[in-house]
């Protein structure tokens, strides 16, 4: 799976332009991301050498991308990669509706194909649908 994932307040707590202190297990949960085979992208804000400070930050940590700001590392981009988008199967982003859930639940997701709401309330998609009611014809 391609995950683009975001630094600043997903990665590490919010001190931009500053690096802030790691959220607990993000790292971890990366690195084990990568060992499952997947393919990671980090897509930040971040540019010039507030973005290779992200980089090295990541790299220190035992922490390699795929690809930054861009969809594959030969990728060309115009304009710093600003505002460039990145086809991506799943964005981990604290600015999501709902919040960042916690490194666990974010692995558990993704690791047993399970959606947010069977992690979180137990229940299985299925169970969650309504029952579909029959016409007046019996279909």
């Amino acid at each position: 799976m391609i995950i683009a994932v975001d630094f600043d307040g997903t990665i590490v707590e919010h001190c931009y332009p500053e690096i802030g202190k790691e959220i607990p297990f993000a790292t971890t949960t990366l690195k084990m991301l990568i060992a499952d085979r997947h393919q990671l992208i980090l897509w930040t804000v971040r540019r010039g050498e507030l973005l290779q400070a992200a980089v090295d930050w990541c790299k220190e940590r035992g922490v390699e991308f795929y690809a930054v700001n861009k969809n594959f590392p030969e990728e060309v981009v115009e304009n710093d990669g600003c505002y460039n988008k990145v086809n991506a199967e799943l964005f981990i982003d604290d600015r999501n509706l709902g919040g960042l859930p916690d490194w666990g639940k974010i692995y558990q997701i993704i690791k047993e194909n399970k959606s947010w709401d069977e992690i979180y309330n137990g229940s299985s998609a299925e169970k969650s649908l309504p029952k579909k009611k029959k016409s007046w014809f019996g279909w």
